[in-house]
């Protein structure tokens, strides 16, 4: 490998790409233009777009959420949507993307993406970013009743934990894809911990014996 190639490999592997490696609504709307929007079926307004370069290449995370109203001084989104792009060639193709809305049932009010939990690192220290983004709802009682949806994206996988809030203790229940515990063990103490600190933060209580369940791979647990 020549000398060039091995500083551009150390510098991708060894570079720490987090929450913070986010493009400037200028340098945003430059990369998500009008018309990269149409193609692509970005509707609602960019709230955010990441950016990263890995040993695979050159990607750019859109994240846009719906505007509904305001309540209380927050704004209200009733749908939420990301891509991710890959840059090549000048051109730029999907790689994945994220869909959801409010569900009729919970009555939920609102959704947006959590970007205080969601990171773009290279976990597993392979070269190659791993995205986990984290969103929610709220419902009639905040996020105390509304759900939680963790996604961590994987060498062209996309594994999902996705839990339910509730004011009761009956009421909390979490599922968690079984093609997570076959993820690499720094990815699953990655999440784990980001876990914690959803709950550190009162935006989430896991079942009792979470952590338990999960050393046993079991793919749904509650408190019944």
């Amino acid at each position: 490998m020549k000398l060039n190639s091995l500083l551009l490999f150390f510098l991708i592997t060894t570079t720490s790409f987090s929450q913070k490696a986010y493009l400037s609504k200028n340098e945003a709307d430059k990369v998500i233009s009008p018309d990269v929007k149409k193609e692509f079926g970005l509707e609602f307004p960019v709230f955010r777009v990441y950016n990263y370069i890995d040993t695979t290449g050159k990607f750019y995370v859109a994240l846009t959420e719906k505007n509904d109203g305001i309540k209380d001084t927050d704004t209200l989104h009733e749908k939420i949507k990301a891509v991710c792009l890959k840059s090549s060639a000048g051109k730029l193709e999907k790689v994945w993307e994220i869909n959801d809305f409010t569900g009729v049932l919970n009555e939920e009010s609102s959704i947006w993406f959590w970007t205080k939990y969601s990171s773009f690192t290279d976990i597993d220290k392979d070269g190659i970013i791993d995205p986990v983004i984290v969103y929610g709802t709220y419902a009639l009682n905040g996020s105390d009743d509304g759900r939680i949806k963790i996604l961590i994206f994987y060498k062209g996988g996309k594994i999902a934990i996705r839990h339910q809030n509730s004011v009761f203790d009956e009421g909390r229940n979490t599922e968690v894809d079984a093609k997570f515990y076959k993820l690499p063990e720094s990815i699953q103490n990655h999440v784990k911990k980001t876990m914690k600190t959803i709950m550190d933060h009162d935006k989430g209580i896991f079942p009792n014996g979470w952590e338990i369940n999960m050393k046993k791979h079991k793919t749904a647990f509650d408190e019944n």
